[in-house]
């Protein structure tokens, strides 16, 4: 006959039934902020790489949805702060220890030279749009990534825990999506740098979410249940779909088409399960207490 256990499973509560970290006050603004932030960014990328090789199709894809996308995020944004002046305040000041305050003028630097160079696309002025769009190009990198440091920055657990592979994760994402744009858009004699794009963000973005949901102990529980979970699995799926009909359909404009629909719902659903698995993480008080009793063993 086997010993039974005499004591009964831990249970994590606190203090009057309060999370012990509070979760974040955000709301799922912030996860489409998060997705529309980075196509922004990677369809500056695409725009300039159109540029660069001289395809009109992919260069004014990219120009138009940059500006559309960041218009789109800086609504999510403003939105989600409650009142839009508060937005306007954060401008009077750049604090460089705030990923807010620093995002927040990335984002306005970023619409300055996106604008530029969509008007310049549409008025049919190449030199203005060229300076534009390089620019905006410049700055993509850090108005794809600085959300990852804005999120791991926090004391949501498993966010703060993922700090090294979120940027990863979001420039990855980024990319795949402005991809996505790309295979849309443009025909696919044009599509070359959207498929090269396509692998290298499916690459960096697989990479940083399987360490997130496999290394970081009990605190990558929460990127594997419930919502997150699905969500991100179906961002694996999604994403390797779209990488494979890039590839394998280099000569049908409905298969470059559907892969980079695919693309631009992967990132969509990545983003949705990082922000929901962190909020879940700052909900339930073992994933504070455990990490914190581990430190204090080593």
């Amino acid at each position: 006959m086997k010993d039974r256990a005499m004591v009964p499973p831990a249970e994590f509560r606190s203090y009057y039934g309060r999370p012990i970290v509070r979760p974040a006050v955000w709301r799922h603004d912030i996860a489409a902020y998060l997705f529309t932030g980075g196509l922004a960014a990677g369809s500056a990328l695409l725009a300039a790489g159109g540029d660069a090789t001289n395809r009109p199709a992919l260069r004014r894809a990219g120009r138009l949805t940059a500006l559309g996308a960041l218009g789109a995020s800086t609504y999510f944004l403003i939105n989600d702060l409650g009142r839009p002046e508060r937005f306007h305040h954060m401008l009077r000041v750049a604090k460089l220890t705030s990923p807010m305050s620093v995002g927040t003028w990335i984002l306005s630097a970023f619409g300055g030279a996106a604008g530029v160079a969509a008007g310049a696309e549409v008025l049919r002025l190449p030199r203005i749009g060229a300076a534009g769009g390089y620019a905006a190009a410049a700055l993509a990198p850090a108005l794809a990534t600085y959300t990852a440091v804005l999120l791991a920055d926090t004391a949501t657990p498993s966010w703060h825990a993922a700090y090294p592979e979120l940027p990863f994760v979001f420039a990855g994402s980024a990319l795949a999506s402005g991809a996505g744009v790309g295979l849309i858009a443009a025909p696919p004699s044009e599509a070359a740098p959207a498929r090269t794009m396509a692998v290298l963000g499916a690459a960096m973005e697989l990479y940083g979410a399987h360490r997130v949901e496999t290394t970081k102990g009990i605190l990558s529980e929460p990127y594997a249940q419930g919502r997150p979970g699905r969500l991100l699995r179906a961002g694996r799926a999604l994403t390797a779909l779209g990488v494979a009909g890039a590839l394998l359909g280099r000569r049908s404009r409905v298969v470059s088409a559907l892969s980079g629909a695919s693309l631009l719902a992967a990132s969509l659903a990545t983003r949705f399960g990082i922000f929901d698995g962190g909020i879940a993480s700052a909900k339930d008080p073992k994933y504070t207490v455990i990490p914190q009793r581990e430190r204090l063993n080593r």
